[in-house]
């Protein structure tokens, strides 16, 4: 298990005492019984629903950009349930951090596809399991970690104490973690046979990314994973999760994608947002759609929000 990140005594300081009794408020509602917590977070987000007008309207574009061919009543319950699913995110973000393994132990869970990992490792190469942004993202990161040591990327948090205890709480169950600038490190480490988890989702600009359909819409979207697997020679996994009707949640590793990476970034990179679309279209509720996924436009195109 690796080291965790020294203490900085800075953290001490009143500026950060707000973001300190955050946290702790956090820790106390983990205690709490799994369901009750997506409850309360459901809870939480419907009674602020009037405060969130700007990321109503985000989600309620998504889905019309995305799902067109559902008319406005669906598309409406949809809505009002992807705002509920805001609220889980936060409690299933708690439980992934804070949680204690006995506990987490308690939830049903189910694995599918170990055996494609399993071959990749026999063959000695490394593993990128690609995900989507699910409100379960980070819980079922832990999950997955039960059954195989793992390495993930992040962004770093702008508050410094979370940025912290985040990182502290993640080096529980994951081999390391890569800050997104680390590529060189992440490279060396897939090449030692490491498997690494990311989903690279989310709207991008600049030089290392190119816009690749998702849902049929024109995404900025990152090339790090033909990048990364051109440079290790890493088997690039799709890594499904979703939460049953039950509560419990259903993981599911996918064969490698075939001949990748190719030669034409934009089709390895097209490639890896349909095998996120597929994963969106089995939960689509529990997909982030507060994210601005088509902020950034082609030349030309106009906003889409």
């Amino acid at each position: 298990m690796p080291l965790p990140p020294p203490f900085p005594r800075k953290l001490l300081a009143p500026r950060h005492w707000p973001a300190w009794l955050a946290v702790a408020c956090i820790r106390l509602v983990v205690c709490l019984p799994s369901r009750w917590i997506l409850a309360l977070g459901a809870a939480f987000s419907a009674a602020a629903t009037p405060l969130l007008r700007a990321r109503r309207h985000v989600i309620a574009r998504n889905l019309e950009l995305c799902f067109p061919e559902l008319d406005p009543p669906r598309r409406e319950a949809l809505r009002r349930e992807a705002t509920r699913e805001m609220g889980r995110m936060l409690g299933e973000f708690a439980l992934g951090w804070f949680a204690s393994d006995r506990k987490l132990a308690r939830l049903h869970v189910t694995l599918e596809g170990l055996e494609h990992l399993e071959a990749a490792r026999a063959n000695g190469r490394g593993v990128l399991l690609v995900g989507g942004h699910f409100s379960h993202l980070e819980l079922c990161a832990r999950l997955v970690s039960r059954k195989l040591r793992i390495a993930g990327m992040y962004r770093r948090m702008d508050s410094d104490v979370f940025e912290y205890m985040v990182l502290r709480a993640r080096l529980r169950y994951a081999d390391t973690m890569f800050d997104k600038d680390q590529l060189r490190a992440t490279v060396k480490y897939l090449r030692r046979g490491g498997t690494v988890w990311y989903a690279p989702d989310q709207d991008m600009r600049g030089k290392d990314s190119v816009f690749a359909p998702f849902f049929g819409i024109p995404a900025s979207t990152i090339t790090a994973t033909h990048h990364l697997a051109r440079l290790s020679g890493a088997a690039v996994m799709p890594f499904f999760h979703r939460r049953t009707p039950e509560g419990g949640y259903a993981l599911r590793l996918e064969a490698p994608l075939d001949n990748f990476p190719g030669d034409d970034v934009v089709a390895d990179t097209t490639r890896v947002n349909t095998a996120i679309e597929r994963m969106v279209r089995e939960a689509p509720v529990q997909y982030l759609w507060a994210h601005k996924r088509f902020k950034t436009r082609p030349p030309g195109a106009p906003p889409v929000y």
